[in-house]
């Protein structure tokens, strides 16, 4: 019970009705949202379901006066209030009212099927066909493991024609800055090949923490993207992060690529970006994860690809995250959230430029940017095989494919 969404977990406590009534801008709003939930919290601990019931009418009453635009923000609000009304009723023995609420939950958006399927507090509605039909219906978006399992896979077959995969010399001047500045080889240290790829890992973990409410400053390129931060005391989101390792990595003379991760709800803004490093040694591409300082192992403790980890997501073979996966040290990661739940939702669609360079994302005059999109099969047949964009001065070129062995082609 009491789902909230991740960002509004901080605003939502319970006031007044006279200040409520005032909240008709964003800003005004999230104000008396800041005075509304966890006062409920409260009320909900001490069982006291009908007084909930009542305030949540308060809420609602507020949310509908809000004008259509600013009401965007808080549709995620509404499908949690309405979910947590669904519970209450249900605690009441109020079958119709319950199931009322979780049919408007679900119309608003509510898609967290892991955690409806095991609430008990929705157990009265079990048996309802009603219930039953509204739970299927949002499999689709929150049972991410289904979700991959129905894509239906790649086509190995596949030709449509790619461009080729290219990877910055170590030689670069800029990267060999970035080694010498940095002291890379001393961090890397002197063991083998896979131990120096997770060092650079705990590296830039350590650098610079995770902010995915923040913009990435303009100028994207591991020296300036550390020199930034460190001065400003500030962090970076995931894609910052990986710009970052990515850079190490090619600096070390590593073949490498930053890997956008992106689930099957195009309106899901809640993507992220991770890293791939090749290893000569062991024949493929390594999963590594800046954000979250994570790597993939299986059952023998062997470092996995980010192509077997969703293949392993998908037929059940195990998958092993190593125990100081964390994020910026505040919370530690286990594989039931960050793999079967968050990176499963996340591995439906894979992104990365054909050049992996330093510098790459900064914007300047003229530039022109190529990525390739890995789709499954059933998407992909549904996608033009290359799609022109243009973004100010900065001109894209996006190619979608479903050959998983030419988009993760050795380099």
């Amino acid at each position: 019970m009491f789902r909230l969404l991740p960002l509004l977990v901080a605003l939502l406590l319970f006031n007044s009705v006279s200040r409520a009534q005032s909240a008709q801008s964003k800003e005004q709003f999230e104000a008396y949202c800041t005075t509304f939930f966890p006062k409920v919290q409260a009320l909900s601990a001490a069982k006291e379901y009908r007084q909930i019931l009542d305030r949540y009418a308060e809420w609602e009453q507020q949310y509908n006066a809000l004008a259509p635009a600013t009401k965007q923000p808080f549709r995620g609000t509404l499908a949690n209030v309405e979910y947590n009304r669904a519970c209450y009723y249900a605690l009441l023995q109020d079958r119709p009212n319950a199931l009322r609420s979780f049919q408007r939950a679900v119309a608003s958006g509510y898609h967290d099927y892991a955690n409806a399927k095991v609430d008990s507090d929705l157990d009265l509605m079990r048996g309802d066909k009603g219930f039953q039909q509204q739970l299927a219906s949002i499999r689709e978006f929150g049972d991410y493991v289904y979700v991959l399992q129905q894509a239906k896979g790649y086509a190995p077959s596949e030709a449509r024609p790619l461009p080729a995969f290219t990877y910055q010399s170590a030689e670069d001047a800029h990267l060999v800055a970035l080694r010498k500045t940095h002291k890379l080889d001393s961090i890397a240290g002197a063991g083998n090949e896979v131990s120096r790829f997770i060092n650079l890992l705990h590296w830039v973990h350590e650098q610079v923490p995770h902010d995915g409410n923040r913009e990435n400053p303009a100028v994207r390129n591991a020296q300036d993207l550390l020199r930034v931060c460190r001065a400003e005391k500030r962090g970076l989101n995931c894609r910052g992060l990986a710009t970052i390792l990515n850079e190490a990595y090619l600096a070390m003379g590593y073949r490498a690529r930053f890997v956008g991760c992106l689930p099957k709800d195009s309106t899901d803004q809640d993507s992220h970006v991770i890293n791939a490093v090749y290893s000569n040694t062991l024949q493929k591409w390594l999963w590594m994860d800046p954000t979250n300082d994570a790597y993939v192992m299986n059952e023998q403790g062997q470092l996995l690809s980010i192509e077997e980890v969703r293949a392993r997501l998908i037929d059940g073979r195990p998958l092993l995250l190593n125990p100081t996966a964390n994020w910026n040290h505040r919370v530690s990661k286990t594989k039931e959230d960050y793999l079967y739940r968050y990176m499963a939702k996340n591995l439906y669609k894979l992104q990365c430029p054909v050049s992996s360079q330093y510098d790459l994302e900064t914007r300047t005059p003229g530039k022109a940017l190529q990525y390739v999109t890995l789709l499954p099969a059933a998407v992909s047949a549904t996608r033009p095989a290359v799609r022109n964009t243009q973004d100010g001065t900065t001109s894209f070129t996006l190619y979608n494919t479903s050959n998983a062995a030419a988009f993760w082609q050795k380099p």
